[in-house]
């Protein structure tokens, strides 16, 4: 086998192959004699066919066959011989195969980057910091009641955050639209549940009693035909009612999982304040991390320039494309009715998600990383705490290849971003919960007691061939969930 290589652009090259023709007619040959002893024709015994009539019926077909086996077997023996990787695919093609001569095939692919690794001394991060206030817990207790609000009838007035069920009716031009009608529909008034005339209209309104009133649908209304028309709606009101916090009682706690802990002996309201307070703190350190992730790889791609496989960010862009798709059928969209996604709209997003992806392939071969199994056991183990029987959830990710590795996977990537920031320049930024939750770093804010570390950039190497970056993201089991918080 003869192979030559040629750089056509960038990382574009093409390899061409030549296969001597003694082994591509041996091949062939050896595929005739099996395709005459099953062959079945008019006026032959199978396996009697005459080797000319199955050369003539079949000899093309085979011939291509054999070309196609070969040229894949070859392809793949010549980039392991020649030590290149490729980012992609490639793309075959025969220059000669006839009969008696060799077989002669061009393959054409990208190859990997070499990722020239910039000294992570230049990486500047901030870092909010923020401790989680009596305020904020009293908070997140006020969400958890109002969650769990029940409606109770009121003879008085309608105001604001009351709820109607109404049955209504509406019209244009003395004529009925398309969603113009409804019955026993609940909203609440003053949320900017119904379009604004609407709502409005029935400030004040009473249980039992009806209405008449017209309503302009404004100018950027969801359905075009509708916007700026106006619209004469007759309702019935067929209840009004006040929202009713429940009480910080047995009953409440016990729909949360809140249960006593006979070692502390504080009563449930302690305990849930304890446990809710834990909750918020998981949330808030979960936040800080992504926060800073998300600088840490941005300023990577700030960082290195270099040209990023065509394949692979193709590649990506349709991952990210199917992930879309599978979200609609997710959420009840039938796969007939599913849109045309166009792969340009993928693009940007998947080159940068390439792009970072090699950088942190090239981190963890430089700094030889390798997964903390301690680490993935505490993810494990943290990713289970919000369930009533964390032990299955333990079990279950431990029993789930799949599941597991992407735990590992993202491991790897929370010790990368660890690697960054040992290096980088962090300040910390005095912040508070709310703002963290909400993904807020206040830039405007005086940075606390941080660090500021530059370490001397060393040799950097080209990335492992066998590694391609992979967006991780931890999946949580189906089982049913009890958290014993809600935010």
């Amino acid at each position: 086998m003869q192979v030559s290589i040629e750089t056509i652009s960038g990382l574009e090259r093409r390899m061409t192959i030549v296969v001597d023709s003694e082994s591509f007619e041996q091949q062939i040959a050896s595929k005739l004699v099996d395709a005459s002893q099953k062959v079945r024709l008019p006026g032959f015994r199978q396996g009697k066919v005459p080797m000319r009539e199955v050369r003539r019926r079949y000899g093309k077909a085979i011939r291509q066959e054999v070309a196609g086996d070969m040229m894949q077997n070859s392809f793949y023996e010549a980039i392991r011989t020649e030590n290149i990787m490729p980012a992609g695919n490639p793309n075959l093609d025969v220059v000669k195969m006839d009969a008696g001569g060799d077989l002669e095939f061009t393959a054409t692919f990208e190859v990997y980057p070499v990722v020239e690794l910039g000294n992570l001394g230049d990486v500047s991060l901030k870092r909010p910091v923020a401790n989680i206030e009596t305020s904020n817990v009293e908070a997140m207790i006020a969400n958890l009641r109002e969650q769990r609000k029940a409606w109770e009838p009121v003879k008085r007035k309608a105001k604001e955050g009351d709820q109607l069920t109404i049955d209504f009716k509406g019209t244009l031009d003395g004529e009925s639209f398309n969603g113009g009608a409804g019955e026993g529909v609940n909203f609440v008034l003053g949320q900017g549940q119904m379009i604004a005339d609407f709502d409005k209209a029935l400030l004040g309104a009473k249980g039992g009693e009806s209405y008449n009133f017209e309503s302009t649908f404004p100018d950027d209304y969801q359905a075009e035909e509708l916007r700026g028309k106006t619209a004469v709606f007759d309702v019935e009101v067929v209840s009004a009612c006040k929202s009713v916090l429940p009480e910080l009682n047995e009953e409440f706690f016990s729909a949360l999982g809140i249960s006593a802990d006979p070692e502390s002996g504080d009563d449930l309201l302690a305990v849930m304040r304890r446990e809710i307070e834990d909750n918020m703190q998981r949330e808030m350190d979960a936040a800080i991390q992504n926060q800073v992730k998300k600088q840490a790889l941005g300023e990577l791609e700030r960082l290195h320039e270099f040209q990023v496989p065509k394949s692979m960010v193709d590649r990506e862009a349709d991952n990210m494309r199917k992930e879309m798709l599978q979200q609609f059928v997710s959420y009840g969209q039938k796969e007939s009715d599913l849109p045309q996604l166009p792969l340009d709209m993928f693009l940007e997003e998947a080159g940068k998600r390439t792009k970072i992806g090699l950088i942190v392939s090239a981190i963890v071969d430089k700094a030889e990383l390798k997964t903390d199994g301690d680490k993935v056991r505490q993810r494990v183990e943290d990713l289970s705490k919000s369930y009533a029987q964390p032990e299955e959830v333990v079990n279950w990710y431990y029993s789930n290849e799949e599941q597991l590795s992407q735990i590992e996977m993202a491991v790897l990537e929370d010790q990368v971003i660890q690697h960054i920031i040992d290096s980088a320049n962090v300040s910390d930024v005095s912040s508070t919960y709310d703002a963290i939750i909400k993904g807020e770093v206040e830039p405007s804010a005086e940075p606390s007691a941080g660090k500021e570390k530059e370490k001397e950039p060393s040799a950097s190497k080209e990335p492992s061939a066998s590694k391609e970056p992979s967006a991780s993201e931890e999946k949580e089991p189906s089982a049913s969930k009890e958290p014993t918080s809600e935010s």
